[in-house]
Formats: structure tokens, sequence, C-alpha cells
């Protein structure tokens, strides 16, 4: 069975105003001490983030059940600096970013400017096991259509500097201003995957593998493919939903491609607007379809997911958990929409940022 990791990177607020706070050195001085510097957690772009990583797990409870953890203990280190932690892919409060320290950071501050400066986003990735790149890029070239359906599922940015931005997620938006994100055409190969990583590197414009911010990509550091489209989701239920999806996502793109079966040809422009439309309206309304690139309501296109992935999650043990997650969701729909829900009931972005930071422990 695959292994699932996943990365969360989180808010610091103050805990009685909601607005971010830039704390990530004192935050972590507190989490390493605790874990004899052996902590879970590792400083962001910004230091008005943090961020956490699972072991890897075979096991979805167990992943589920870590995930609550690391959460828990990102609160208890916040909570020591007057702090707390929220899960929200962007501030719904106005915020002046505050770049990290490290030498890194400041060339990335450096060479990119605003972009740089603005992207206090909070994302999930999920790392998947694979036995090989070649296996890593049969599955990434096979998976590429249906990871705006993962965007939307996970959607939790709906403000941006105090307003409503329209879309459900624009961390999404926020975050395709870098050179090298996005959505890409199909490799076929390995050897073709990491001549393209040269390529982009040789030309200068990146710093290193870590700025290689493809949608879906070879981890540069562990033996797997990483998929890396998702807003940090409010709900932890919703992360272990998007890790169980993703590794079911994995094991049949695997599949397809030990059975030959070719990728779908849409290019990269296509999966583009896909995307775009998953941004904007989450599971509001219509998404395009991974098999046609039409519009059509969000529901069907998300029931396609699960039909798609049935198999695998049914073999993993998965299936009922996640038909279960699936239809929570859809009920009570998105971050996004809890986070205009909650500004519809109180007229207060601040008390909207208190809120969710009782979400985000579950």
């Amino acid at each position: 069975m695959r292994t699932v990791g996943v990365e969360e990177e989180l808010l610091l607020v103050d805990a009685e105003r909601g607005e971010p706070q830039a704390l990530s050195t004192a935050v972590l001085a507190r989490a390493d001490c605790r874990a004899g510097g052996d902590s879970a957690f590792e400083s962001e772009l910004h230091r008005q983030q943090l961020e956490f990583a699972t072991t890897p797990q075979t096991s979805m409870h167990d992943l589920a059940e870590e995930i609550l953890r690391c959460r828990a203990e990102a609160a208890e280190h916040a909570a020591d600096s007057g702090a707390a932690v929220v899960a929200l892919a962007t501030s719904p409060l106005p915020v002046s970013p505050a770049i990290g320290r490290g030498e890194r950071y400041q060339w990335l501050e450096r060479r990119f400017g605003l972009t740089a400066q603005e992207q206090l986003t909070c994302g999930c990735h999920v790392h998947v096991g694979v036995a090989s790149d070649d296996e890593g890029i049969g599955v990434l070239d096979r998976a590429r259509p249906w990871l705006s359906v993962l965007l939307a599922l996970s959607a939790n940015s709906p403000f941006w500097q105090g307003r409503d931005s329209s879309y459900s997620s624009y961390r999404s938006r926020v975050w395709d201003r870098w050179p090298s994100a996005g959505p890409v055409e199909a490799f076929g190969t390995a050897e073709r995957y990491h001549a393209h990583v040269r390529e982009l590197l040789d030309t200068g414009v990146l710093r290193d593998k870590g700025m290689v911010y493809f949608d879906a990509r070879l981890s540069h550091r562990y033996p797997t493919v990483e998929i890396r489209v998702a807003d940090v989701c409010l709900d932890p239920a919703d992360t272990a939903l998007l890790a169980s999806l993703v590794r079911g996502l994995v094991e049949t793109a695997a599949r397809q491609w030990r059975a030959g079966e070719p990728p779908a040809r849409f290019g990269a422009g296509l999966l583009r607007m896909a995307a775009w439309q998953a941004g904007r309206w989450g599971l509001e309304d219509g998404l395009l379809h991974p098999r046609t690139m039409r519009p059509r309501p969000a529901p069907e296109v998300v029931d396609a997911l699960l039909e798609h992935v049935r198999e695998a999650l049914d073999d993993h043990g998965d299936l009922d958990r996640v038909e279960g997650a699936l239809r929570s969701l859809l009920a009570r729909g998105t971050g996004a929409r809890t986070q205009r829900e909650l500004l519809r009931r109180t007229g207060s972005l601040r008390t909207t940022v208190h809120e969710c930071v009782g979400i985000t422990r579950g």
C-alpha cells in the first residue's frame, strides 16, 4: 500500500484581533525546545506562517489522527507567544506580509519583488510514494485533468486584504504569479521531465529545484509524487479526505500506466482554464469535467472523480470513509463557503477568523 504524507501551512494570528502576526521564529524556537530539536514544524516564506509535515502513513485513520495532533501542537506552541494558528489559505483581514530572514527567502524577495511579498498564502501538499521516477511520470501525466477537482474541494481563500475576492480559492490565483507555477504538458518519460527541469534551472530565473512549482511534480527530496494544487483545508477532516483521494488518484494513474493506457491529450492551456474555474467557484457552480473539459455541475464532477478512483479506494479500505466525507463536504460546503457564511452571520472578519481558529482544531 502506498504511503501518504501531508504538508500543511497555517497562519499565525493574534489570538484576540485575528490579524496575522510575524511570530514564526519564536513559535519554532518553542517547538524545537519541546521536541528536543526534532520538531515537525518548519518556517515558510513569510514569518506569519508555520508549516508542519506528517510522517509517511499507510493508514488514513492514522494520518487523520496525526494531522489533528500536529494542528493541536501548533496551537499550543503559538499560544506560548500569545498567538493562535488558523487553517486559512489567505488572511481575511488586511496584512503587511513579512518575509522570512533566511538567505533563501531574502533572495526570493530581491528576485521577485511584489510577487514574493504578496505570497502570504497557505497550501496543502500531499506526497504519495511511487516505485520509480518512471512510474511517477506515468502518474503525473494521467492525473493532470483531475487536479482542478481537488482544488475545488479544498477551496478556502475567499478574502484578500479585507475584501471578498469573488473567488473561492484566491490563493490559487496569487500562487499562479510564480513563473513556474500551474499545469504542465504531459512528459511521457522521466528523462523528458528531468530535462525540462534542467532547462528551467538553466534560465537562471529559478533558484533551485524547490522552485519548480508545478501543480504536481516529482519530489526532489523523497521517492514520491507531490500534488500541490490544494488550499490548506479549514476542517482537518477535509485534509484527510484530500489525502485519501490523492492516493486513490495516484494508484489509479499508476495502474493505467502499467496497462499502457495513454494519458488524456488535454494541453496545459485547457488545464489552466479548469484550474481557473475551480478557483473561481469551488463547489458553488460548474466545473470543467476532466474527461471532456466542458462545464458540468460540480456534484457531477465530484462523482466522476469518485468513480474514477473507486477501485483503488476500495482496495485500500478507504471507500466507505471517502464516500461519507464527500457527502459531508458537499452538504456543508468548502472552507470558502464557511468563511462567507460566518461573515454574513457575524458581520465581522475578526470574528470569522476567531471562529475558524476553533474549526482548525477540529
